[in-house]
């Protein structure tokens, strides 16, 4: 029995909301449970100086979590002087996954930054912040299709993320912490709407997991993801057709 007593490949409570920030290009509140997010997609006309007269974009990622985001207060990185390697490694997978779906030559010369910023963490922030992430992006770039920046919105793909794991011997969806403190082994998925993998990261905690359980976790992640892509068009559907109405 899971603590939250969800079956094995029930996800937690997902909604994407839009237009949460008045001034981003786009903007998304992810809830996976009570793991929040705000997700913030800001166009800039530059871009970074490897990529300068190249005639290709950049999407990038910055990741954080507020003080109290967790049970007990953490400090900020910006008083403690530097980001974490935790923090590191996590933005540079969410701006792994926008690149691996975006036509960069497309895109133009700028860049776009997506803020991931935790309010409130249960566990599964980093998949959280790529699935809320890309519906923030897909709206930027919308943005700039339709001020006619770009020609049209550069995604070749949806991507969206979800965690699996092992808990007391049996495969489990969207590990909230109670789980994924005490999970024998952890994965993050990160998929396509395609079916492509954009990245896996999986951890034995305890003894080394074997093959058939790494396939009951993808096939768990396969099917999570499956319903996230859904409720992402839906969502970047809706928020689309309100900016049409807005404008006319």
């Amino acid at each position: 029995m899971r603590p939250s007593g969800r079956a094995p490949d029930e996800i937690r409570p997902v909604s994407l909301e839009t237009g949460v920030n008045k001034y981003a290009e786009g903007s998304c509140l992810v809830r996976f449970g009570d793991t929040h997010v705000l997700c913030a997609a800001t166009v800039e006309d530059r871009v970074p100086p490897f990529l300068r007269n190249s005639g290709r974009g950049w999407v990038t990622a910055e990741y954080g979590m507020l003080p109290r985001a967790t049970d007990t207060r953490t400090d900020r990185e910006a008083a403690r002087g530097k980001q974490s390697g935790r923090t590191l490694e996590i933005q540079r997978l969410i701006g792994r996954s926008f690149r691996a779906i975006t036509d960069l030559t497309g895109l133009g010369e700028r860049q776009v930054r997506v803020d991931c910023d935790v309010l409130q963490a249960d566990g599964g922030t980093r998949t959280a912040s790529i699935t809320g992430g890309y519906v923030a992006l897909h709206l930027a770039f919308d943005y700039l299709a339709r001020h006619r920046l770009i020609e049209s919105v550069p995604l070749t793909d949806k991507v969206a993320a979800i965690s699996c794991g092992i808990y007391q011997g049996a495969g489990v969806a969207d590990l909230d912490y109670a789980e994924d403190s005490n999970a024998a082994t952890d994965a993050n998925f990160v998929l396509t709407g395609k079916g492509g993998i954009v990245e896996i990261q999986a951890t034995a905690e305890q003894d080394p997991f074997q093959p058939d359980e790494f396939n009951t976790m993808l096939a768990l992640a396969m099917s999570a993801t499956e319903r996230l892509f859904t409720l992402q068009q839906s969502t970047v559907d809706t928020a689309i057709a309100a900016r049409d109405a807005a404008a006319a």
